[in-house]
């Protein structure tokens, strides 16, 4: 041997430089290929950090607005059912406009739709900043719920659009982290501005948030599809948007009707009736329709609407939750906001240490696992609460809040993964659009309906700390209930 020998990268070398040194092996069709791919994959990168922005926008005034429902319902002296208005007005126009921006979207190109959803959701906080009372307080938070119901659904599908398949439950994932990393800041922020400014200073933190968050996604997020066709509002299926809209709206109604309609609430009958009424004519009407406001062939993908079902019990068991704490903090333990927002804030680090693993599970094998086990961890921390008695140490609640926030974790970007999984691009946007409809239809209802519980057992002369016990019982069977249909049905 003269020498040692050379390895099969070093002869490649030699044989294609012209001194045998410094050359790649590659030919340069390949080389441009793989910096191609990695440029692709620095830009996809770069729009989903580009879409955090408008989630943590949105997720810091709805953390701070919990917060702060102990102090404005003291200051406007409200009754429990009415607090929960205050969340509900607002996600009632954004279950209601999320289909329509995602079905837009597909049309008009999703960043347009996106830039005016931010827009319209600036300025209901503009207008909360300013309201001289209770009726401009809800004004404002409806606008902002208009605006706020195309940043999910808009995100989601371009999300799905870049990202390959294999990739997305971790991208959505990632994109989802937003969310827990904004639970983490929002709650002590929103309490300490509570405690020395009162619940109108939440608003303007999230309205600079908010502005910046516009600008971020102007600069860095591309066009995705749409065909920038003007002519698609005119032909548009405004009839199916108000047959779906009015039944979700006579659904609320039926839920809160004691402060609606004069009626006993989940009593008043004709809300019911108008309800089902309108959702047999808005199904009746899609299906005759040749270009429908909702394409009802997008739930003979099984694991689409099954996803939805789940997704939808999730955010009834997180927001149910979500509303409940603060004001069960306060009434049993006399806590301050900063404090309660404290105690959210490791709710929202819980929820962080899983998502991103949840989307990974998906991948690699299936939604059900995560899905499930989720849903499960969900109920069990609901019958938790509803066992721990009045003289409970917070150090209990913390435990609780850690192990329900890791299970809610878990679940999220799986079901993300699984309701578009076999969704085909063209139907991206609608997909996402109804998706998120049924994601927070779950949201709306869980305050909705716990408020009106708890106000029905104080009505009947229950301690506050027993009127809490029994709607956290009744979450944790919806929750249980949502695990066993996943369970049996959920499966890639």
């Amino acid at each position: 041997m003269n020498g040692p020998q050379s390895t099969p990268l070093s002869k490649t070398r030699a044989a294609h430089s012209p001194n045998g040194r410094n050359r790649s092996p590659l030919p340069p069709a390949t080389l441009r290929d793989d910096r191609s791919e990695l440029t692709a994959r620095a830009r996809a990168n770069g729009v989903l950090v580009a879409l955090m922005a408008p989630t943590f926008s949105m997720i810091l005034l709805n953390s701070m607005v919990r917060v702060a429902l102990p102090s404005m319902r003291a200051y406007f002296s409200l009754d429990m059912d009415v607090v929960a208005w205050i969340v509900t007005v607002y996600t009632l126009p954004y279950v209601i406009f999320m289909p329509l921006y995602g079905r837009l979207g597909d049309d008009l190109g999703r960043r347009r739709l996106l830039l005016l959803g931010m827009a319209v959701f600036v300025l209901g906080i503009g207008i909360d900043v300013f309201a001289p009372g209770m009726t401009w307080l809800m004004v404002g938070r409806a606008i902002q719920g208009v605006g706020a119901a195309g940043l999910v659904p808009l995100a989601m599908a371009i999300l799905s659009d870049i990202f390959p398949k294999n990739e997305r439950g971790k991208a959505l994932g990632t994109w989802n982290s937003a969310g827990p990393i904004t639970g983490m800041i929002a709650p002590l922020v929103g309490g300490l501005l509570v405690d020395h400014w009162g619940w109108r200073a939440i608003f303007l933190p999230a309205l600079a948030i908010g502005i910046i968050a516009f600008v971020v996604v102007q600069q860095r997020v591309p066009s995705v599809r749409g065909n920038s066709d003007p002519s698609i509002l005119r032909r548009f299926d405004w009839i199916g948007v108000g047959l779906l809209g009015g039944a979700i709206v006579a659904v609320l109604f039926f839920v809160t009707s004691d402060k609606i309609t004069g009626a006993p609430a989940l009593r008043d009958w004709r809300m019911f009736g108008a309800a089902t009424l309108l959702f047999w004519m808005f199904v009746k009407w899609e299906k005759r329709r040749k270009d429908p406001f909702v394409d009802l062939s997008l739930y003979r993908h099984k694991l689409f609407g099954l996803a939805s079902v789940g997704a939808g019990v999730r955010m009834f068991t997180m927001n149910g939750i979500g509303f409940l704490l603060p004001l069960y903090l306060v009434d049993t333990q006399g806590l301050s906001a900063s404090f309660v927002g404290v105690l959210l804030m490791i709710h929202a680090g819980a929820l962080l240490v899983t998502m991103r693993l949840g989307g990974q599970l998906a991948d690699r094998r299936s939604s059900r696992l995560p899905v499930v086990s989720g849903l499960a961890t969900q109920a069990a921390v609901m019958v938790y609460f509803a066992w721990l008695p009045g003289d409970y140490h917070l150090a209990w609640v913390v435990a609780g809040l850690v192990v329900h926030g890791l299970g809610a974790g878990l679940s999220l970007a799986a079901l993300h993964r699984a309701a578009l999984g076999q969704v085909a691009p063209e139907q991206m946007g609608i997909a996402a659009g109804l998706y998120s409809m049924s994601r927070f239809t779950g949201s709306s209802l869980g305050p909705a309906l716990s408020g009106v519980l708890v106000q029905q057992a104080l009505n009947r002369g229950l301690m506050p700390i027993a009127a809490y016990h029994t709607v956290f019982i009744v979450i944790a069977v919806v929750a249980g209930l949502g695990m066993l249909l996943m369970a049996k049905g959920l499966d890639e």
